[in-house]
This record gives structure tokens, sequence and C-alpha cells, in this order.
């Protein structure tokens, strides 16, 4: 495409890429270390779902040390995402006849659940996009960040895409270009399959510079219904298979 029309921008302190529960996490706490400092900053989180949540499909069984840590009133917060406490794990063995149940005092403490919480994790995110919003943080759902800004070899922001392109790719009578959403820090919280890898202006580092530091904090799952499950909904049941 050739002759586009310049992009509209807006001006932000922090612009986060992925309104998951890391992105959105984020954002609520940007802003409660503003007001705690008595300072105001514009946080804008923009998601490629139609809305919060809508890209998170799995169930998890979910450590509450976070939303302790991030929202420490949660527990007592009628609408709060998690309700359904673990009480008890079970593992077990599967061959081709069937199960045999483990002893739990030979698992290590890592799979020990009592005190998590079994739940939704696109719940989770639509309850901290609720908070999120309540401290003042913008949420655009359903507007993809398409394009990393680079200038003078730094992030300086996100555009979100294009719309109103026909098959050929190019512009249809519904073209509306994208906006340039620019801050002074760009997070990027696109979850295990994190779009911008591809990208090497801004991910891989130029001739003469230092390679850029990338944290990853993968999440990512799919949640399958088994035919029939030996554990009850407040029972993890977790499964180990040797292979042929």
């Amino acid at each position: 495409m050739s002759d586009l029309p310049a992009r509209e921008s807006m001006e932000f302190d922090v612009v986060v890429v992925g309104a998951g529960p890391a992105g959105l996490a984020t954002a609520i706490r940007l802003r409660q270390q503003a007001a705690e400092a008595g300072a105001d900053i514009s946080v804008v989180v923009v998601e490629k779902g139609s809305e919060v949540g809508a890209h998170i499909l799995s169930g998890a069984v979910i450590d509450p040390i976070g939303l302790d840590a991030l929202l420490p009133d949660w527990r007592s917060d009628p609408d709060r995402p998690l309700k359904t406490e673990v009480t008890a794990d079970e593992f077990m063995y599967l061959g081709h006849a069937g199960g045999i149940r483990m002893p739990n005092v030979f698992m290590p403490k890592l799979m020990n659940n009592h005190g998590n919480f079994v739940g939704s994790l696109g719940n989770v995110a639509r309850y901290l996009g609720r908070k999120a919003e309540e401290l003042g943080v913008e949420i655009y759902p359903g507007f993809p960040a398409a394009e990393v800004l680079i200038e003078d070899g730094k992030v300086v922001g996100v555009a979100t895409g294009d719309m109103g392109i026909s098959r050929n790719g190019e512009p249809n009578a519904n073209f509306t270009r994208g906006m340039e959403l620019r801050a002074k820090y760009t997070i990027f919280g696109e979850g295990a399959r994190f779009a911008y890898q591809a990208d090497g202006r801004a991910l891989r580092p130029e001739c003469g510079q230092g390679s850029p530091e990338i944290r990853h904090r993968h999440q990512g799952a799919v949640a399958g219904q088994a035919r029939a499950l030996p554990a009850g909904p407040c029972a993890p049941f977790h499964g180990l298979a040797a292979a042929e």
C-alpha cells in the first residue's frame, strides 16, 4: 500500500500491549504506585481481543499470592473471580488398563495445591480489567498493536492496525488508518506467542550495540474435557504416563 494518510497519535506515559493478567497487573500497580507518590501518570492497555479475557481460554489452578499482593481486599469482593478453593490433590500413574493413585507424600512441595484456587483465567483477566479502569487505566479492546514504533533506536510506542483492508491488501471504502500510541515506556505482555519477536528492529541489537534485555513470562494453556475424571471440582487431577 502506498500514499496512506498519516496516523493520528496519542501520548501516554506508559503503553501496555496485551490485556492478560500480566499486562493488567502491571497497569494496576503503576497506577497504585503513582497514587502513593502523589503523582498522576497516564496508562493505556491495548488488547487484540474483542473484550478483555476473550483470548484467554484456560482454566487453571491459581496461586493467589499475586492477587493478595496486588489487591489485598479481593477475597472479600462479592465479584471476585476465584471462589473454589482446592481441598485435595490426586496423582495418578496412567497405563493401558487404567490408573494407579500415587501417594501424595512422595510428591514435591510445588505439587501441593492446598490454598490455591480453581478458576478461569479469562474471568481473572476481566476482574483485573475492571479494577484497572477503576484506577484510571484506559483499556482499548479490539485494537491489536500491529507495529512497534522505533525512533533513533528506541521503542517509542506502538501503532494499532489499519481497518478496512480488502482481500488483496488494498484499502477499501471503509478504510481507517491505525492510531499511534506513543509513550515514555512500552511494556509488552503478549504472552507465549509474543508476536513482536519477529520485529528485528525492536528486539535485535544493531551492529556495535549491546543486546537488549528482554524478559519473558510465558503462560498459555488450553483446557480440555476428559470423559471421566476421578477427582471432584476442588481436587486437581495430575496424570503421569510413560512413553512407549
